[in-house]
This record gives C-alpha cells, sequence and structure tokens, in this order.
C-alpha cells in the first residue's frame, strides 16, 4: 500500500541524508544473491534507524531480526564509543554475510552475533537495553516485547518494525491471516502500556517507536 504519494516519497528519500557506500554494496549483495530481499530496510529506513540511534547514543542496543545485517550497521552508527550490539536471527545461512559486512565496518568489534530463537536467547543476555528494534516474526513481537520490556534502561527506546503490514491493520481481517492478528494486538498493546508513550510512524509499512517512562 503506498501511504504517502510516490513524487512526495521520492522527495523526502532526494532530501534526505545519502546511503553510505557500504550500506550501499550490502544492499545490491542482498537483492542479487537471498531471497525475499524486500525485508532488507533500504536506504531511507536505514538512515532513519541510524539516526535515531544517534540521537539516543545507546551503550547497549539488541536487535531482534538482523536478516543480511543492515539496520544493525545503521543502528551502530549510534553506538557509544564503548557500546555493543546484540543482534539475533535464527538463519544461520545468512550469518557468513552478514559477518562479512561488519567485519568491513566500523563497529566489527561492537556488534555480537547470535544464531537461533530470540524467545531463548534474549532471556541469556544479561544486559539492560537503551534501544531495541524488533524486526522479525509477527506472529511473536508481543512475545518479544514482553522479554525485553523489564530489560530496558528508564528512557530507553523500542522500535518496531512492519506494523502497518501493507496496510493490512485497517482492512477487513481474514481469519486465517494470524500475522496481522498479532499485529493488531501488539499495536493495541503498545498504545495502552502505561509503562511506554508510543507514536507510530508511517514510514514504509510503518515503523513505531516506543519511549520508555
Amino acid at each position: 500500500m503506498d501511504i504517502i504519494p510516490q513524487k512526495i516519497d521520492d522527495y523526502v528519500v532526494e532530501h534526505s541524508e545519502n546511503e553510505p557506500q557500504l550500506l550501499k554494496q550490502l544492499n545490491r549483495e542482498t537483492w542479487q544473491t537471498v531471497l525475499n530481499p524486500r525485508m532488507l530496510s533500504g536506504a531511507f529506513q536505514g538512515r532513519v534507524l541510524s539516526m535515531l540511534s544517534k540521537l539516543t547514543q545507546p551503550k547497549s542496543i539488541l536487535e531482534i531480526g538482523t536478516y543480511t545485517g543492515y539496520s544493525a550497521l545503521c543502528l551502530a552508527e549510534g553506538l557509544s564509543q564503548d557500546g555493543i550490539l546484540h543482534t539475533i536471527d535464527h538463519n544461520e545461512e545468512l550469518a557468513s554475510l552478514q559477518e562479512k559486512y561488519f567485519n568491513k565496518s566500523l563497529y566489527k568489534h561492537q556488534i555480537k552475533q547470535y544464531i537461533g530463537n530470540a524467545i531463548d536467547i534474549i532471556p541469556t543476555i544479561n544486559e539492560k537495553f537503551d534501544l531495541v528494534f524488533i524486526d522479525a516474526d509477527k506472529s511473536n513481537y508481543i512475545n518479544y516485547y514482553n522479554l525485553v520490556i523489564d530489560k530496558m534502561n528508564k528512557g530507553g527506546i523500542i522500535l518496531s518494525d512492519n506494523v502497518l503490514w501493507s496496510g493490512k491493520v485497517v482492512e477487513k481481517l481474514n481469519p486465517k491471516d494470524q500475522d496481522t492478528k498479532a499485529l493488531l494486538t501488539y499495536n493495541k498493546l503498545l498504545k495502552e502500556d502505561l509503562r511506554i508513550e508510543t507514536v507510530l510512524l508511517p514510514i514504509r509499512d510503518g515503523l513505531t517507536i516506543s519511549r520508555i517512562k
């Protein structure tokens, strides 16, 4: 679903920060070699993630859903000098591609990769987080949120991607569509949870920013 007219979208991109060269390379390789390349955050959203991270200057970031590592590298741009980014993905076949670009970046010693089920891995990370990015299987968004909410520092930020789900959240719900059903419940939770304040941005497929009070 086109949230804003294409001409406006093009203008927004043209007048936003350019995509760094390393990320251009990763973007291109993802589209050339990986299935479902549309899962990539992409240049504009990547600059949004970078800006939010730089404004936060987190010491500890958790990313749930690494894919090819593009969003991790964007988030890492805002890390404090001694900060660490923990990134989790279940697909071990993508680990070498992630590592290839992490090692090419300025943040290779600040990124820690995990391969496996995030629900099992998150409780083993003995950290309090300043920034969390949730961009994995939609049916588990609520589970991920419940696992991280008590591991957040005061004033920390939880970013949730794909919360508009190609506009399906405002269409008649197909009873068989479990992802949309899960996102409708998740979006309602973020709105009503008194521990956070939330704003949903109509950026690409929807990005929610939730701040811990």
